[in-house]
C-alpha cells in the first residue's frame, strides 16, 4: 500500500510524497527564502489550424543543466536546499516552479479573431527516485509500481480542478530531447484544452464507430496481434507493438487488452503486470543502439469530459535516435508541414527490438 503526504513548498506550491512504508518520516518544512511564483502564461487560438498554442515567457529564466551537487531534485541537505525538503523520498510530485500552466477557471473558449485565454491549468514535476544516477529502466517493478499509483492520483485530482480538459503524464529523456535538468523524474501537465493529437484521434474513433459500430482501438490492437510481426512483447494484460504506420525511427505503443480510458480506471491486476512489460520495452529500446537513448514516454489518456466511452489509453514510447551518433531531426516535412517520413520500417524496429536482450 502507498502512503500519501501533502505538504506545502515556502512558496506555497504543493508536495506530495508517495511512500511504499508507513514507518517512513518526512521532513515538511521548507526552509527556503522563496519569492511566490507568478504566471504570466496565456494561451491563443491559431484560426488556420484549429489548435491552442501556449505562451509562457517567465520560463525563459527556468533551472538550465545545474551541477549535479546543486541539482533541485535531490533530496535536501546541509549544502543544497533543493525543491525537496525531506533528506530521502521514494517518488515525489511538487507543483512546477516554472510552470507552463498555471491557475484554474473556465475552459479556453474561441470568441474572435485573435482570441488570448488565461492559461489556466497545473504543471507538476514527479521525481521517480531520489538517486541522481538511475534511469526510469533500471527501476524496480515495486517502484514503477509507485509512480504508476503517484500518475493515478495526480490525473484524478487534476481533473477535478476547473478548466483542466486533459491530463498528460510523460516524461522527456536525455538532453538531445531538450532535458535541462538531468534527475531522473517525469511531468504532468493538466491543459485547458483537448490537444491537437487527441482530438485527432478523437475524430477518427468517431468515425469508425460510425462506419463500423466497432472500436478503432479494439480493432488495431486485434489486427496487431492477429499480423504478429510488430508484437516486441505481451502478457496477460498488455501488448507492446511497433505501430504499422510508426513515425519515429524506433516507437512502441503499449497497450493493455481491455479498454480503459485513464491510468485510474486500471484495476489491480492491469497495473501489477504494467511495471514488467514497461521496464521490458525500455530496455529492449535501450539495446537497439550502443549509444544514448534520447526518448519520450508519453501516457495517452482520454479527456476529462468528451470521448471517454470509446478512447483506449495508451503508452508511447520512441527515440529520436535513427543510428549511432545520429538523430531524426524534424526538419522541413516534418515542421513545416507535419508529415513525417521515417528511415527505418516498423518491422525492421521491432525485429531489432525483439533481437536486443
Amino acid at each position: 500500500m502507498i502512503h500519501r503526504l501533502s505538504a506545502r513548498l515556502a512558496d506555497d506550491r504543493e508536495i506530495i510524497y508517495f511512500d511504499e512504508s508507513p514507518d517512513e518520516t518526512r521532513i515538511l518544512v521548507d526552509p527556503r527564502d522563496l519569492p511566490k511564483v507568478e504566471s504570466t502564461s496565456t494561451v491563443r487560438y491559431d484560426q488556420l489550424t484549429g489548435e491552442w498554442v501556449g505562451i509562457a515567457g517567465h520560463r525563459q529564466t527556468r533551472i538550465y543543466h545545474p551541477p549535479a551537487n546543486q541539482c533541485p531534485l535531490c533530496p535536501s541537505t546541509a549544502e543544497n536546499q533543493s525543491e525537496i525538503p525531506s533528506p530521502e523520498y521514494d517518488v515525489v510530485v511538487f507543483e512546477n516552479r516554472f510552470p507552463s500552466l498555471s491557475g484554474s477557471g473556465s475552459p479556453a473558449e474561441v470568441k474572435e479573431l485573435f482570441t488570448v485565454a488565461p492559461g489556466n491549468g497545473r504543471c507538476e514535476v514527479v521525481c521517480f527516485t531520489s538517486d541522481h544516477n538511475a534511469t526510469f529502466s533500471h527501476l524496480t517493478p515495486e517502484r514503477v509500481g509507485t509512480v504508476i499509483e503517484a500518475w493515478a492520483d495526480r490525473t484524478v485530482e487534476l481533473s477535478r480542478q476547473p478548466g483542466i480538459e486533459q491530463v498528460f503524464c510523460f516524461e522527456n529523456r536525455g538532453a538531445e530531447i531538450g532535458v535541462t535538468l538531468a534527475h531522473p523524474h517525469g511531468q504532468i501537465y493538466g491543459y485547458p484544452y483537448v490537444t491537437p493529437h487527441t482530438a485527432a484521434m478523437l475524430r477518427q474513433v468517431e468515425k469508425h464507430r460510425e462506419a463500423s459500430g466497432r472500436n478503432l482501438f479494439g480493432d488495431l490492437i486485434d489486427a496487431e496481434i492477429a499480423d504478429g510481426s510488430r508484437i516486441v512483447a505481451q502478457n496477460e494484460h498488455w501488448v507492446a507493438f511497433v505501430p504499422f504506420a510508426g513515425r519515429w525511427p524506433v516507437e512502441v505503443q503499449v497497450f493493455p487488452r481491455t479498454r480503459v480510458p485513464d491510468i485510474p480506471a486500471l484495476s489491480t491486476q492491469q497495473r501489477l503486470a504494467l511495471a514488467p512489460i514497461y521496464l521490458e520495452v525500455l530496455r529492449r529500446m535501450e539495446g537497439v543502439f550502443a549509444d544514448t537513448l534520447p526518448a519520450i514516454s508519453a501516457w495517452h489518456q482520454a479527456p476529462v469530459s468528451q470521448g471517454r466511452e470509446d478512447f483506449w489509453l495508451h503508452l508511447q514510447i520512441f527515440t529520436i535516435r535513427r543510428e549511432v551518433g545520429k538523430l531524426k531531426y524534424l526538419a522541413g516535412s516534418e515542421s513545416a508541414m507535419g508529415a513525417f517520413v521515417n528511415d527505418i520500417p516498423p518491422e525492421v524496429a521491432a525485429q531489432r527490438l525483439r533481437d536486443a536482450s
